[in-house]
């Protein structure tokens, strides 16, 4: 599905870069599971994801607490610093939603946003609740005092915390549902094994009849019962099905949701987005049917082998892994340095004169991390002397976990921010590495010939030189000299390094675009007197063009170019592809009815002076449903809003005197 799917992108340098995020948690997963052969080895793995969780709950409540006042009170004292690096107007439609987004002092945690912080408080939670629970059933057998009990229930605590503080509805809700699961297995649980088959196909037709009960009152009333966050994602899903029947084959390629959506977009929606907001259609769209069936296969098959898997089950598994405070110790010693090494480089911190800020920085980003990660698992282990677990409690209990994520990412698309992707693919691989430990199956053993370990060793080391060649080395060039054109203080030699930038990776789109951004803002700075920038800004969205075909911004920069060059006939025709890609885009409406009133296309101009207020008064419609009592932010400025409404009386009465 993903060779098909990335021979269709229009992105390639997008599609190659989603591809192996997404592969490469599912290959950990593979490998994980022959390396945990040991209760001891499935628990320290449990155990890191657990204190992993009290990691991002620290997080969440510095967030809450400290972080986000901070944040509005550097902002209020200078919106300016904040808003230039983004490039945001003040006044503007996209201020509005920073403000709201600064405002709602979201806690994301170390995730991108609240709700992927949600899932994997989620994961790590239900991670811990089986660990804990484990360690209370075999009290007796272990020897373990209460001490090492309450251990566990702190750290766990903890992680439900943070999963709280992040105010996730969703992850919340699919948190009580998981809950409810697993309570009915602790108790019903040898019911619920007998009657698996007939619980399954019930649960097979609720789910459908739940999905025909949401698409009935979608159509019926155009969004979802609950909030404005359910009112857009009716929106999304409604674009996600167009855009899949236009491209049903293959899917519009991987990772190039984002570029293909302005092409489907409502004009009433908000806002442009890179996902769907559920894992389904997300896959669907950019991977086709054959990706989603490869998708669903490696979870449900996974699934399918816990819950029918054959083979005798042996005792309960409790191992006595006399290792297990040795394993320990070497385990932590190694993922301490490990964070100690990898977290400054990819948080790189500026120098500071003043020393005490500087420790003050160091410890808070980097040393407070690894201790409360240590402390976690040491609370969590506490008193331990051996590997014992009980794997039916653990394995229910990570089951609804991951369940329950998943049920999360029908709403949402957490699971595709790398780090919660990687660790919902390694709680996957600890439940079937404890369904092996529990099962006695026979051993399958393939005897490859000598020529044929050759032939694989040979695919092999193909793949790593097309991986190296394709998605690392020219990706790591290029972000490379980005970064020198980005210190330079001299324009032009800024410049050179972004077009040398865009030579090293032949197959992004991006490089060429920010270097055309570049010539165009120089020209408006030097007063519009060098009319070369301009020639050398089309030349660079151009490139642009040629490489991504289907991201409206490079046609709407050349149009801008075109205009700014006294060339109405260029500028046309690119405004017009610009257009065609974001046809609900009131804004490059009414620019493309200015051009074709210079042009006198006056029928074209009233067409799409028409189109550009039609789209502006539905959003209008929909900001006052969602902000009552808010002042409207026009998308296309209100002089324009109202410049357009002026133009198409004035058109319309010229055209019905004549």
């Amino acid at each position: 599905g993903a060779i098909i799917s990335g021979f269709a992108a229009s992105d390639k340098r997008a599609a190659i870069t989603n591809i192996s995020t997404l592969t490469a948690p599912v290959l950990m997963c593979i490998l994980l599971v022959q390396i945990l052969d040991s209760l001891s080895k499935i628990k320290l793995v449990l155990c890191f994801i657990v204190a992993l969780g009290a990691v991002s709950a620290y997080q969440s409540s510095s967030q809450f607490f400290v972080s986000n006042r901070l944040t509005i009170e550097q902002y209020e004292e200078n919106p300016k610093n904040m808003l230039a690096p983004l490039g945001v107007r003040e006044g503007s439609f996209e201020h509005m939603l920073f403000e709201h987004r600064i405002y709602s002092k979201g806690v994301s945690g170390f995730f991108t946003n609240s709700n992927s912080a949600g899932s994997f408080a989620m994961l790590a939670f239900f991670c811990g609740v089986g660990l804990a629970l484990s360690k209370f059933k075999n009290r007796k057998s272990s020897g373990l005092d209460a001490r090492g009990l309450i251990g566990s229930v702190v750290v766990v605590a903890g992680v439900l915390g943070g999963l709280f503080l992040t105010q996730s509805k969703g992850a919340i809700a699919a948190s009580v549902v998981a809950a409810v699961m697993f309570v009915c297995y602790s108790l019903f649980g040898k019911w619920l094994k007998t009657h698996k088959v007939t619980l399954l196909i019930m649960g097979l037709v609720i789910f459908s009849i739940l999905c025909c009960v949401v698409i009935s009152y979608g159509l019926e009333h155009d969004r979802l019962p609950g909030g404005n966050s359910m009112l857009v994602r009716w929106q999304y899903w409604n674009s996600s099905v167009r855009m899949y029947a236009d491209h049903w084959y293959s899917g519009v390629g991987p990772g190039n949701f984002g570029v293909f959506y302005p092409h489907y977009k409502d004009g009433a929606a908000i806002e442009v987005v890179a996902d769907p907001h559920n894992f389904v259609l997300s896959i669907l769209t950019q991977y086709g049917p054959v990706g989603l069936l490869g998708f669903l296969v490696m979870i449900f098959g996974g699934f399918c082998r816990v819950v029918f898997g054959k083979g005798a089950e042996i005792d309960a598994g409790r191992e006595v892994g006399y290792r297990f405070r040795g394993e320990k110790t070497v385990f932590l010693v190694i993922v301490g340095l490990v964070l100690f090494c990898v977290r400054p480089i990819l948080l790189q911190i500026p120098t500071i004169e003043d020393v005490g800020v500087m420790i003050y920085i160091v410890f808070t980003l980097y040393v407070t991390v690894v201790i409360v990660l240590v402390v976690g698992v040491l609370l969590l282990t506490m008193r331990e002397k051996s590997g014992a677990m009980d794997i039916d409690i653990v394995r229910g209990a990570i089951f609804c976990g991951l369940l329950g994520l998943l049920i999360h990412n029908l709403i949402d698309f957490a699971i595709f921010e790398v780090g919660v992707l990687t660790s919902f693919w390694a709680v996957f691989a600890c439940l079937i590495a404890l369904d092996n430990c529990q099962r006695t199956r026979g051993t399958v053993v393939v005897k490859v010939p000598g020529s044929a370990k050759l032939l694989l060793c040979g695919i092999g080391v193909g793949v790593i030189f097309v991986y190296f060649n394709y998605a690392f080395v020219p990706v790591k060039r290029s972000v490379a000299k980005i970064q020198q054109a980005l210190s330079q203080v001299n324009i032009e030699l800024s410049h050179d390094f972004l077009y040398e930038a865009g030579n090293l990776d032949t197959l992004d789109s991006g490089t060429f675009n920010l270097n055309g951004r570049g010539y165009l803002e120089h020209y408006m700075q030097t007063g519009q007197s060098e009319p070369i920038l301009l020639e050398k800004a089309a030349e660079s969205f151009l490139w642009a063009v040629e490489r991504n075909r289907a991201d409206y911004k490079n046609y709407s920069k050349l149009c801008r170019v075109y205009e700014l060059l006294g060339e109405p006939e260029k500028a046309y025709s690119w405004c017009v592809g610009a257009v065609r890609r974001y046809p609900g885009s009131g804004k490059l409406h009414a620019g493309l009815a200015k051009t074709a009133e210079q042009l006198g296309k006056t029928e074209a101009a009233i067409e799409h002076y028409k189109k550009a207020i039609e789209i502006e008064d539905a959003y209008r419609s929909q900001f006052k449903v969602m902000y009552p009592g808010r002042e409207v932010f026009s998308r296309i400025g209100e002089e324009e809003y109202h410049f357009a409404i002026k133009r198409l009386e004035e058109l319309t009465e010229n055209q019905l005197s004549n």
